[in-house]
């Protein structure tokens, strides 16, 4: 019987978890662990289930007993995978269960740019409407989304997903290659040639060494006048000093974030004080359909399972 530790199941919502707990492998839940706590509670675990707790090199070396890391999230720059593998210590993640509740959020963002929906609302409720003189109201720019090229970075299974949507609009696609890359793929375009060209840029890529801060000030300039960027990836990605600027300057006619590079922000963040009518921030909640979360709950169990059998699916290891 191995032992399961969930350092922050609060983050599931109101994700049924009891599938997690049986007979082989009890599960202990907490809503919160600070970093504090940690090792405390994974004293005597076998597994830990995290999903955005830090798990650095110090605290695993803490762990004797740990045996497996189950991320509850695809990104897995919250453990220190190099300490985790020389420690001996199985990592791996979860895959493809928000592969239609983040494309459904990135339209939705990308709609409330396009269409205000937002600003109409709020116009109709202060009256605005009642006291047109004509049958209808044209306060806010509206475009069509179709004819317009979106550009896809990080072409997995999200940036596919999302590509697939926006043919559905009519939009036409562009798929980024990697920045600095010596050599293009079939089917990509180097990274500041479709800048230049797309009026939307939709971020689907991980958050590595190399994509840290990608959309700084140098990618803002080189990005079409009045492009709109939507990131549902990971906040760290973009300068947000940078984008600010970006904004406030016309250089980008809007963005929508679902994520920012401090979660929770703190109540200061210049983003969110900044309260620009072309910037939109959700909380970190494009994964978290009521059946994105459940799928998820599913595949932590089977990851487990199958470690159980000594199989380790899922796994992710870094080259050192």
């Amino acid at each position: 019987m191995l032992h399961t530790v969930f350092l922050d199941a609060a983050s599931m919502g109101d994700a049924d978890l009891s599938a997690l707990n049986t007979a082989a492998h009890p599960l202990t839940c907490y809503e919160h662990t600070e970093s504090s706590a940690i090792v405390a509670r994974l004293q005597q675990a076998d597994i830990a289930i995290v999903n955005k707790v830090v798990l650095d090199g110090c605290t695993l070396s803490q762990l004797r007993q740990l045996k497996l890391i189950c991320v509850a999230a695809t990104g897995v720059n919250n453990v220190d995978l190099n300490a985790a593998k020389q420690l001996g210590i199985a990592v791996c993640n979860v895959r493809g269960y928000a592969d239609t509740a983040v494309p459904q959020q990135v339209f939705a963002l990308l709609l409330q740019l396009s269409n205000k929906v937002r600003q109409y609302h709020d116009a109709v409720l202060a009256g605005r409407w009642s006291q047109s003189p004509h049958f209808c109201l044209l306060d806010y720019p509206v475009f069509e989304l179709a004819g317009k090229t979106m550009l896809i970075v990080g072409y997995g299974a999200l940036g596919r997903a999302t590509a697939r949507l926006a043919q559905a609009f009519g939009m036409q696609l562009l798929i980024a290659e990697h920045p600095g890359a010596l050599h293009c793929r079939d089917g990509r375009t180097p990274f500041f040639t479709a800048l230049a060209q797309a009026d939307v840029v939709s971020l689907h890529c991980p958050l590595t060494p190399q994509t840290d801060r990608l959309f700084n000030q140098d990618v803002f300039a080189a990005m079409k006048p009045g492009a709109l960027l939507i990131n549902t990836a990971r906040g760290g990605l973009i300068d947000e000093v940078a984008l600010l600027q970006a904004l406030q300057q016309g250089q980008l006619g809007g963005a929508a974030l679902d994520v920012l590079t401090q979660e929770p922000p703190s109540a200061d963040n210049a983003l969110i004080q900044a309260r620009l009518p072309q910037l939109i921030i959700t909380p970190h909640m494009a994964w978290a359909s009521t059946e994105a979360r459940q799928r998820m709950v599913l595949q932590l169990k089977d990851n487990i399972d199958a470690f159980l059998r000594g199989q380790i699916p899922h796994q992710v290891w870094p080259a050192l």
